[in-house]
């Protein structure tokens, strides 16, 4: 996935430093990614939410809120409405340089943030909150003690994540004249998906229902289970990024993806995800998406299929269309077939130099499983079928393929 370093003015006139992550081939839609409270844009759950984006054909802009990061400006004068401005102010240098964003996502204060601003960037389609505040207010309560001195004197430093930062009146001020739902209630036909995490410690799942109930369709929600607030632990920030770049699909209008001449499928692309093990991005044709990973034992993270439990779907898959396009055909009574695929390297004991070369061979066994009321020639008409598959014939040039039926409970004796 390529990122650009890049800057672009605030609301205020500053620079704001941004990353661009941008797909490996064409830009088909834009996208902007607003960071929680105190945070920035290099955060993990924002990294691995905008690869998993990119990967897609969504451009996303990530960006440091003035004050915060990388970004020029004083974050003692900014407030919510400041961060509001700064969104827009992303869409105006996106519509200018790459595309007009018609997605928005924003974590906690940032969700809060999205949804204020989505009403003032008419391209916008689609926006996505996590661990989101219903009420922007909600951020004064991580100030403790803060308030009375913030009350008292105007302004205060205090604590946030072992980092000193100076609070002012008016930032208390302004956050309490917003309303998320006088905001969902300027959506208009946009849609809107909450995530959020039962067992957030900051932002209360109470939080997500307030914001679902006030909104009008198109909504949706999705659970994170046992995630953190700031959506730590890469499974929980990949499975956040499957669902945000499933759901957006529906909504946004992706550009057509490019299909060559000579390629009659389209185009598998695989993007490396992550340099530090071997998660994988692909995207089928630009409309299909999984990840392929490999095993912690091997120095994966386990988050998706291996590259050879991937070849052994497609045998599976082609082998089941091709005894169902089949039975079709010859009106057979086939009711449901399943088929289980296992791969394995064996050592090869018939060739010139076995010994010498320790030689081996790849072995895919598939299990078919074949219900209905069929005659016992039916059945085997189907199974010598199942080697016409043509991914079959493929991986048979180089590999021995073994097919067994299974009888399934119900039929058996």
């Amino acid at each position: 996935m390529p990122s650009q370093k890049i800057t672009f003015p605030g609301h205020s006139g500053g620079q704001l430093a941004a990353r661009l992550d941008l797909p490996d081939g064409p830009v088909r839609a834009c996208a902007i990614f607003a960071h929680c409270f105190t945070c920035s844009k290099d955060i993990a759950a924002a990294r691995q939410i905008s690869g998993r984006l990119a990967a897609n054909g969504i451009a996303v802009l990530r960006f440091d809120f003035t004050g915060l990061g990388h970004s020029a400006g004083e974050f003692a004068n900014t407030d919510f409405s400041s961060n509001i401005a700064d969104i827009v102010a992303a869409a105006t240098w996106l519509s200018a340089n790459h595309g007009a964003p018609q997605l928005l996502i924003g974590h906690s204060l940032g969700g809060a943030a999205v949804i204020r601003a989505a009403s003032r960037i008419d391209s916008i389609r689609a926006v996505a909150t996590l661990g989101a505040p219903a009420d922007p207010a909600h951020v004064a309560n991580n100030f403790g003690d803060g308030i009375a001195k913030i009350k008292a004197n105007g302004e205060a430093e205090v604590d946030l994540g072992g980092r000193p930062f100076r609070i002012r009146q008016q930032f208390l001020n302004d956050i309490a004249g917003h309303s998320l739902a006088d905001a969902l209630g300027q959506f208009g036909n946009r849609a809107l998906l909450v995530l959020h995490a039962p067992k957030d410690s900051i932002v209360g799942i109470e939080n997500a229902a307030e914001i679902f109930l006030a909104a009008k369709h198109p909504k949706s929600f999705v659970t994170l289970d046992s995630a953190d607030h700031l959506i730590s632990r890469p499974a929980d920030a990949e499975y956040a990024a499957e669902v945000i770049s499933a759901w957006a699909r529906r909504y946004i209008d992706l550009a057509p993806a490019r299909q060559p001449a000579d390629a009659p499928e389209g185009v598998v692309r695989v993007s490396e995800a992550d340099a530090e093990g071997f998660r994988q991005d692909i995207v089928v044709n630009g409309r299909h998406d999984l990840v392929a990973d490999e095993p912690t034992d091997f120095g994966g993270t386990d988050l998706g299929p291996s590259p050879y439990q991937l070849v052994s779907a497609g045998l599976g898959a082609c082998t089941a269309m091709t005894i169902r396009m089949y039975a079709r055909r010859k009106k057979m009574a086939l009711r449901h077939v399943t088929v289980d695929v296992t791969h394995n390297k064996l050592h090869v004991t018939a060739c010139d130099d076995c010994e010498a070369t320790d030689a081996k061979r790849d072995v895919f066994r598939r299990e078919v499983r074949l219900e209905g009321e069929l005659s016992g020639d039916e059945r085997a008409r189907l199974l010598e079928i199942a080697d016409k598959c043509p991914v079959h014939k493929t991986l048979h040039q180089s590999a021995h393929i073994e097919t067994v039926e299974i009888i399934a409970d119900a039929e058996a004796g």
